[in-house]
């Protein structure tokens, strides 16, 4: 290992992740803001926008945090809030197949008016498909807020 390979290493930890691709920092912070701007303003998404806490500057935050970590940036949400537990953080919420898909709605819509790259945009809506998905803890879209 050359000099060279750590200098590499320390100007550029987080190459080739969608981190990275996706402009870093301030991209993914424009990501996060998107998605909470949809959220608190299309009324196709009133009842997720009901169930999260007001103001949303805390959650917002959070969120930046997560999806810094998760498209492999770094790993701040970890050192500040431990393991995400996404599922277990989300019990107390009854979350059903019809707010997942408002919860979609809000990334699709940030994503494509905030990622330039649409093959990288359509892979990570994907991944985040599966993800929202495994999150639904309830069938019964009944017992949704509204």
């Amino acid at each position: 290992m050359g000099l060279l390979s750590l200098f590499r290493k320390k100007t550029a930890p987080y190459a080739n992740t969608p981190y990275q691709k996706l402009g870093g920092d301030e991209a993914v912070r424009q990501l996060a803001n998107q998605f909470y701007d949809i959220m608190s303003t299309d009324p196709a998404v009133a009842d997720l926008y009901a169930m999260h806490p007001k103001p949303l500057d805390s959650i917002r935050h959070t969120f930046y945090l997560y999806l810094s970590m998760w498209l492999g940036g770094p790993k701040t949400y970890v050192e500040q809030r431990g393991h995400p537990r996404l599922r277990a953080r989300h019990l107390s919420f009854t979350v059903t197949p019809a707010l997942k898909e408002q919860w979609m709605y809000c990334m699709r819509k940030a994503m494509f008016a905030s990622v330039s790259d649409l093959a990288l945009a359509h892979a990570l809506l994907a991944d985040l498909d599966a993800l929202a998905t495994h999150m639904i803890n309830s069938e019964n879209n009944e017992d949704a807020p509204g």
